[in-house]
């Protein structure tokens, strides 16, 4: 693993399981969505590798269909976290 003061891109992991997030198409749209924030807070002052793990399903009113307002909640949950 490259270290990040030598000038290199830091490390992102994302982690999103299956028994989360059923859906491929949800699971793929929430790592982009993961690596859209964090690469922009890299560009800005994040510089340390970052890992995100999703932990509680997605879709639970939705029979497990990732909605616009589920995003719109995770997307805020994220960035506060970076």
């Amino acid at each position: 693993m490259a270290s990040s003061d030598q000038g290199t891109r830091p490390d992102l992991g994302i982690a999103v399981a299956k028994k989360l997030a059923k859906r491929a198409v949800d699971r793929n749209q929430l790592k982009r969505m993961i690596r859209e924030l964090v690469r922009g807070a890299q560009a800005i002052n994040l510089n340390s590798d970052v890992v995100v793990k999703l932990k509680k399903p997605i879709g639970r009113e939705t029979r497990g269909k990732l909605r616009s307002k589920e995003k719109e909640i995770l997307r805020t949950q994220i960035a506060g976290l970076i």
